[in-house]
């Protein structure tokens, strides 16, 4: 995998009890918050929501994103100069698609030397742009203080303190090892990579092709139309990425075909659940309504077709995914045209 052997980003010393500001008071995001505080960190976590932000203070607990989870010490807050001041970390958990218009009101907040990470999964629509491009854009950093987590981590198995493993990538090897550091502990296991594009990428693919396994699931359809088009999906995310200048190397592991599965198969994922309610035959936004909460490949599909389009890649999944929900193709359809397409060799360039 690739990574960075020269350091570029001013790490805080090992030992120090490391100050994090998580951004975002949803699931993933307190999720995320509870790891950081577990591995030891000083953690603020900021939201728009009081409510929220006193009951994770006061009452340990988010009742409306994690009802039951009791979280660890943490301060909750809705000042966002509270929660940024002196921040050595700085995790990005908000809706993909308003990341840039947040982050540039949070701008001049940010410490100079902080670590930004993006827990977002999703390709901004209009731009095409990957969530670490959008941060670096937004809040005026250089990429190598930036870094993406990804991985096979549903939030409600998280917040029980369930094991899983995760994959923290950065093009700077020692920020990506500080952040690993920092959220490390009994089980949550990180590794990084140097491979930002490829995991990003699969991150932001593997919603769509949840929703197109939801669909399918939601139609009636059994395992073997799960098991294809999670396996064709995978190699839709891996032509992508390889054509952007990926390592094929992740695509295999946890952010790959980890992530997938998980997204993919688990009741739990927001994305398959909205695809399950659009194959029993809801309109897409009786589904986001019965749903509950943010799917982002709903939102981010069109964006990461127009960007395989640009570059002349062949994403029929996606595709389909986009003519589903934004252009009355019956999900049936959706079906029979992947599997009319001309038949050819098995493989991720065909």
């Amino acid at each position: 995998m690739t990574t960075s052997t020269t350091p570029t980003t001013t790490i805080p010393e090992r030992g120090v009890p490391v100050r994090a500001a998580v951004l975002g008071s949803g699931s993933w995001g307190t999720t995320f918050a509870m790891v950081l505080a577990d591995a030891g960190c000083d953690v603020r976590l900021w939201g728009r929501n009081a409510q929220v932000a006193h009951e994770v203070t006061t009452d340990r607990a988010n009742a409306r994103y994690l009802p039951g989870v009791e979280l660890p010490s943490m301060t909750g807050t809705t000042d966002a100069a509270e929660a940024l001041a002196g921040a050595q970390l700085v995790v990005v958990a908000v809706p993909s698609q308003v990341a840039r218009a947040t982050l540039r009101e949070l701008r001049h907040l940010v410490e100079p030397d902080a670590v930004i990470v993006s827990l977002m999964k999703g390709v901004e629509l209009g731009t095409d742009e990957r969530m670490t491009q959008v941060i670096v854009e937004a809040l005026e950093v250089p990429l190598s203080r930036v870094a993406v987590v990804s991985g096979p981590n549903l939030a409600p198995e998280i917040a029980q303190r369930q094991p899983t493993a995760t994959v923290v990538a950065c093009s700077d090897e020692s920020a990506a090892r500080f952040v690993a550091d920092a959220c490390s502990n009994a089980y949550f296991r990180p590794y990084t990579n140097g491979d930002v594009v490829g995991v990003e990428l699969c991150g932001a693919v593997k919603n769509v092709i949840a929703l197109a396994v939801g669909m399918a699931q939601g139609r009636g359809f059994g395992s073997n139309t799960v098991a294809t088009v999670i396996t064709r999906g995978l190699v839709e995310i891996t032509r992508l990425g390889l054509e952007l200048g990926a390592d094929a190397e992740t695509f295999a592991g946890l952010a790959g075909m980890g992530d997938l599965v998980a997204t993919c198969t688990s009741p739990l994922s927001r994305n398959n659940t909205l695809g399950r309610h659009i194959g029993e035959g809801m309109s897409l936004e009786e589904a986001v309504v019965a749903t509950g909460t943010t799917a982002e490949g709903a939102k981010s599909c069109r964006s990461v077709l127009d960007l395989a389009t640009k570059h002349g890649v062949d994403m029929p999944i996606t595709a389909g995914v986009v003519a589903v929900l934004y252009e009355g193709l019956p999900v049936e359809e959706m079906a029979r045209g992947l599997l009319s397409r001309p038949q050819k060799a098995e493989g991720v360039g065909r």
